[in-house]
Parts: C-alpha cells; sequence; structure tokens
C-alpha cells in the first residue's frame, strides 16, 4: 500500500476527520452608544489647519484692540471706603478752637492724667478709688457725652446720641469742650486742681488739641487686657447698665475703633517717656495695687 493511498484511508476512518465543520456565525460589529450630537466623525483624523489659523488670528485681533484701548491708561486701584459716619443734620455747629494760641490752663497750676483702655477695661473703677485717696476729680468724657445727651435744649444731644449708639468717636470739639466746662466748675466750686480724664483722648488729634486749647497732661495711665476678657465684661454690664452701647455690635465697633485709633495715641505718648502701663486682668483690688504705687511715687500727700 502506497503511503498515499494509506493516509487517504487513515483520515476516512477517522470520526473527527470525517466530521463536516460547523458553520460559525459571522462575527458582526456591536453598535456603541454615542453621547455626541451630529454625525460621528472618524477617530485619528488631523484637525483642520485652515479652522485654527482663523481662531488664532480672532483670538490675537481681540487681544491688540484691548491693549491699545488702555494705552495710557493707569492700573485699577481699590476705592477708599470712607470711614464710619452716622447722619449729621446740616444745622449742627461745632465749637471753634482754632482761636486758641494758648491753654486755657497753666500745667504748673492744672494736673491732668490720662486714663486709657479698651471698653470695659475697669478706668472708671479704678478712677474712683484714685479719687478718694489722692484727691483727684474724676471726669469721663463718655459720661459728659451721656449726660449732654440727655440734657433739656442741649443743640449736641441728638449728633451724640447717633455717634455713641453706632459706637464711633463723637467730634472732639464737642469732647474738649465738655471737659474744659467741667474742669473749670471744679476749680471754682471745690478749688480742686488734679483731674482723671477717663477714656479721652481716643485718637491723635485729640490729644494734641487738648495740649494746644487746654493745658499740657502729665502722664498717661493705660490698662491692658485681652479683647475677649473685655467683651465678657462689657455683656455681663449689658444686663442691668442700660447703656446704648452694651450691645454686641456696638461693642464690636468699639474694639476696632480703639484699635485703629488710640493705639497711636499710647505710641506717641511712649516716645515721650509719659506712660504708665498696667494690666487689668488682675481683680480691682490686685489692680489698684499697683496704681496706687504709681500714684504714691508721684503725688504723695
Amino acid at each position: 500500500m502506497s503511503l498515499r493511498l494509506a493516509l487517504t484511508r487513515s483520515r476516512l476512518s477517522n470520526p473527527l476527520i470525517r466530521a463536516p465543520l460547523a458553520r460559525t456565525a459571522p462575527i458582526r460589529a456591536t453598535a456603541q452608544r454615542s453621547y455626541t450630537t451630529g454625525a460621528q466623525k472618524p477617530s485619528g483624523g488631523r484637525p483642520n489647519a485652515a479652522a485654527m489659523i482663523a481662531v488664532a488670528s480672532l483670538g490675537f485681533a481681540a487681544y491688540y484692540t484691548l491693549v491699545k484701548s488702555r494705552e495710557g491708561q493707569p492700573l485699577p486701584r481699590k476705592q477708599k471706603v470712607a470711614a464710619e459716619k452716622p447722619q449729621e443734620t446740616s444745622d449742627v455747629k461745632l465749637p471753634n478752637l482754632e482761636d486758641r494760641k494758648v491753654p486755657t490752663f497753666d500745667q504748673k497750676d492744672v494736673t491732668v492724667v490720662f486714663v486709657l483702655g479698651g471698653p470695659g477695661a475697669g478706668k472708671g473703677t479704678q478712677c474712683a478709688k484714685l479719687k478718694d485717696d489722692f484727691g483727684f476729680v474724676h471726669l469721663s468724657a463718655g459720661d459728659l457725652l451721656r449726660e449732654e445727651q440727655q440734657r433739656a435744649g442741649s443743640q449736641y444731644g441728638e449728633l451724640i446720641k447717633s455717634y455713641i449708639k453706632d459706637g464711633l468717636i463723637v467730634p472732639m470739639e464737642v469732647t474738649i469742650v465738655l471737659l474744659e466746662n467741667a474742669m473749670r466748675e471744679a476749680m471754682k466750686k471745690d478749688n480742686k486742681t488734679r483731674f482723671l480724664i477717663d477714656g479721652f483722648p481716643r485718637k491723635l488729634d485729640q490729644a494734641v488739641k487738648f495740649e494746644e486749647a487746654v493745658v499740657p497732661c502729665q502722664f498717661v495711665l493705660y490698662f491692658e487686657c485681652p479683647e475677649e476678657v473685655l467683651l465678657k465684661r462689657l455683656l455681663k454690664r449689658g444686663e442691668s447698665s442700660g447703656r446704648i452701647d452694651d450691645n454686641i455690635e456696638s461693642i464690636k465697633k468699639r474694639f476696632r475703633v480703639f484699635a485703629d485709633t488710640s493705639f497711636p495715641v499710647i505710641e506717641e505718648y511712649e516716645k515721650q517717656g509719659k506712660v504708665k502701663k498696667l494690666s487689668c486682668e488682675n481683680t480691682v483690688d490686685g489692680v489698684y495695687s499697683e496704681v496706687k504705687t504709681i500714684f504714691n511715687d508721684l503725688f504723695k500727700q
């Protein structure tokens, strides 16, 4: 048997070879869902060069036009925010202090100590003790303003009320005249010449004008205290004080105003060596013990 015939017979006898091949269903491409609108473009194509050139040309033209339109113009600046100020009536005329050429009082005859500190620092409490022990007259700028606000027929009453309610500084001309009048009255009535001025000056220009128009101060007694401590004290005081500025909004404004305007006053007097600085976080008696030491050295009875 030839090899070819043997191979043929072997194939015919093998069932796997004899069985016809099963037909396989043709593979069809499954359609994919598209989330784009319009007809799909074949992938892999190159971008249209003409379109790209057109877009670039339009962008450059717009930029060039913008640059040319701004030539010679300054850079934009932030607008300054106007200082907070309540609405004032046009008929309120402030006292005129510009004509004062020399102070009203002589520093040799009249002693003034400015008492400064944040709202709620305890200035009034300490001044009350100094008044009894050293014969000072305690003048609170805030109290004088509130009294003037309540005084019948006062020409400054409404103006003062609007400033205090908003936690802002009353015009210095009004405050200085009220302080000067109170000093005159104490000198005439009780022959007093030592004054503790509490809560004034609130601004550097107030200090300058007071010393030019009334009398130079001898030194500044400054009470330091963290803001969170002051806030707790003021809110507690507001429960019974009846003061229109012992509310959270006015208190925060007063803190901001004090930081912005009163610190420069303290810094200026520090340059002159005229600041006595104390912490008021201690008890009232603890703070006064330190205050008394300072006054004993300067005003021995």
